[in-house]
C-alpha cells in the first residue's frame, strides 16, 4: 500500500479531474457493453443515452422530471464510474490531490515534508455528497465561513485564512455532489454557485484565497417547482451543461419490473400469498389510470413509489386474511384491492374536483377504470346494443347470476369458501374456455372475480359494498 508522497511519484501517478475519470471509465463500459445503471428501467432508449452523452461532454447536468422517476437513483449510481480508489493529503478536509494541492493545509504539509507527505486512499463510495435545497440552506452551508471556535483554539487572527470552516461543496472537492430540488434553493444563494460552475473556483468571505474546485455536479429538479415554489436562477441555468428530461414508465411491463424490484415483500410474505398475473397488470393500470385522471394533479405527478406501496399493500391484504383464517397459502383476490386505497390516497395530489369528491372515492374510481381499460384485452369490448335483435354474449353469464339470487363474496372468507362461491357460476367459465382458454389455471379464480367486477363497472351487473363483503347482483 502507498502511504507517502515519493511512493506515489514513483508509480507514475497522474492527476485526473473528476469529470475525465467518468469519461474515461464510462468509455471502457461502452466498449464492453455494459452499464453501471442497473436497476434502472425504461430508460434505456431516452434517458440513459442522453445520461451518457453529457458525461463524454464533461457536463454538469441538471436531472428534470416530476417526483418518483428515478433522479436521485441516477445519481447515485453514476459513483460506479469512478475510479475505485484516489489517493489525497493525509488529513485533508478537501481531499487535496497530492500532486495539485489547492488547500493551505496541504500545501504546508507538502512544503515541510517532501516526499515523505503521508498519503490516504479514498474510496469511491466516499466520493459521493447529496444535500436537499431547503430555503433554510445558507451559503455557509454550502460554501463556508469563518470558524471563531477555530480561531480561538488556534489564537488566529480572522485575517487568517486557516479560520475557515469549509461548507459542504469544498469539502466535496473531487467528488459527485448532488444538489436535489435546486429550485427550493434561494436565489442568493444560487448566485454563490456561479464561479464554482463556470471558473471553478470558491471565495469564501472576502479571502483572497481562490480554490479551483474539481467536482462533478448533478442537480435534480421538479418541473413543478419552477412555478409554485421557486425557480432556477437563468445565469446558474446557463452554466449547466446539460438538462435531461425523466419520464415515468411508457409500459406495464416495465412499471411492473420497477415494483417488483422495489417492493419489500419478504420470502415468507411470497410464500404465503400468490399474485396473479392479471393482478399485478390491474395495480399498474391503476397508476396510469391517475396519471390521466381529471381528478388528480397532473403537474405534481404520481410517483412510482405509489405502486410499489400499493404492491407492498396487497401482498399485506392477502397475508392478513390468510392468517386470520390460519390458511398456509393464499391468492390475491380483487376484493383485496381495497387494501391498497390508502396507498393511494396518502401518494396523489387532487385537483380541487378531487377534493370536493374525496380521496378514497378518486382511489375507488381509479380503481374502476383500470379494470374497464383491461377488459378488451381479455374478452369483447361490451358495445351499446342498438337493435332489440342484438344480444350481448355476457347475456347468459349475467341471467345465471340473477337466478341464483346474486354472489355474495365476503372479504375475510377462506379460500375453500371463495373458490367454491366462484365455481358455482358456470356461465363464467364458458366465457373463458371462449375467450381465454390458456388463462393459468392458478389465476382462474381472479379471472372470475375480475369479471364480476368489470361487469359491473360496465353496468352490466349491480355492485353493493356490504359491511364485510361485496355483493353482485341485479343493476338498478
Amino acid at each position: 500500500m502507498i502511504t507517502t508522497l515519493g511512493e506515489l511519484k514513483a508509480t507514475g501517478y497522474q492527476s485526473t479531474s473528476i469529470k475525465d475519470e467518468l469519461r474515461a471509465n464510462l468509455i471502457k463500459h461502452l466498449a464492453a457493453g455494459t452499464t453501471v445503471f442497473q436497476g434502472v428501467h425504461g430508460f434505456e432508449d431516452t434517458v440513459l443515452p442522453e445520461l451518457e452523452r453529457a458525461v463524454l461532454s464533461r457536463h454538469n447536468i441538471n436531472l428534470l422530471g416530476l417526483r418518483g422517476q428515478a433522479k436521485t437513483r441516477l445519481a447515485r449510481l453514476m459513483v460506479e464510474l469512478l475510479d475505485e480508489y484516489v489517493p489525497i493529503v493525509a488529513g485533508s478536509e478537501v481531499n487535496d490531490d497530492p500532486l495539485a494541492p489547492i488547500s493551505r493545509y496541504a500545501k504546508d504539509l507538502i512544503a515541510e515534508h517532501g516526499d515523505a507527505t503521508p498519503i490516504a486512499w479514498l474510496h469511491r463510495s466516499q466520493r459521493y455528497s447529496e444535500k436537499l435545497a431547503t430555503p433554510d440552506v445558507t451559503v455557509a452551508d454550502l460554501i463556508g465561513d469563518i470558524d471563531p471556535i477555530k480561531a480561538a483554539n488556534l489564537k488566529l487572527s480572522y485575517a487568517d485564512d486557516r479560520v475557515i470552516h469549509f461548507g459542504m461543496i469544498p469539502r466535496a472537492n473531487r467528488c459527485i455532489f448532488v444538489l436535489n430540488e435546486i429550485p427550493d434553493l434561494q436565489a442568493r444563494n444560487q448566485v454563490a454557485l456561479f464561479n464554482i460552475l463556470q471558473e471553478g473556483d470558491v471565495q469564501i468571505r472576502g479571502f483572497s484565497i481562490r480554490l479551483p474546485l474539481d467536482i462533478q455536479f448533478v442537480f435534480t429538479a421538479n418541473p413543478e417547482d419552477y412555478t409554485n415554489r421557486g425557480s432556477i436562477v437563468t445565469p446558474l441555468k446557463d452554466r449547466i451543461g446539460s438538462q435531461i428530461l425523466t419520464h415515468y414508465p411508457k409500459s406495464i411491463a416495465v412499471a411492473r419490473k420497477i415494483s417488483a424490484q422495489e417492493a419489500k415483500v419478504n420470502q415468507a410474505q411470497t410464500n404465503r400469498v400468490y399474485v396473479p398475473e392479471l393482478a399485478y397488470n390491474l395495480l399498474e393500470q391503476i397508476i396510469f389510470e391517475a396519471r390521466e385522471s381529471e381528478y388528480v394533479d397532473q403537474k405534481s405527478g404520481v410517483s412510482a413509489r405509489m405502486s410499489i406501496s400499493m404492491l407492498e399493500s396487497l401482498v399485506s391484504t392477502a397475508e392478513r386474511r390468510a392468517l386470520l383464517n390460519k390458511e398456509d397459502n393464499t391468492t390475491v383476490r380483487l376484493s383485496d384491492f381495497m387494501g391498497v386505497i390508502p396507498a393511494i390516497t396518502g401518494k396523489v395530489e387532487l385537483v380541487y374536483e378531487g377534493e370536493q369528491e374525496g380521496a378514497a372515492y378518486v382511489a375507488e374510481q381509479l380503481l374502476g377504470a383500470a379494470i374497464k381499460t383491461l377488459w378488451p384485452t381479455l374478452f369483447p369490448k361490451i358495445e351499446k346494443l342498438t337493435k332489440k335483435s342484438e344480444s350481448s354474449p355476457y347475456a347468459p353469464a349475467v341471467a345465471a347470476i340473477y337466478e341464483q339470487g346474486g354472489v355474495l363474496l365476503y372479504d375475510e372468507c377462506d379460500q375453500k369458501e371463495y373458490a367454491s362461491t366462484l365455481n358455482k357460476i358456470k356461465t363464467l367459465n364458458d366465457l373463458i374456455a371462449k375467450n381465454q382458454p390458456a388463462f393459468e389455471p392458478k389465476d382462474l379464480l381472479f379471472l372470475k372475480e375480475y369479471m364480476l367486477w368489470a361487469l359491473a363497472e360496465q353496468q352490466q351487473l349491480g355492485k353493493e359494498r356490504l359491511q364485510h363483503g361485496f355483493e353482485f347482483n341485479e343493476f338498478f
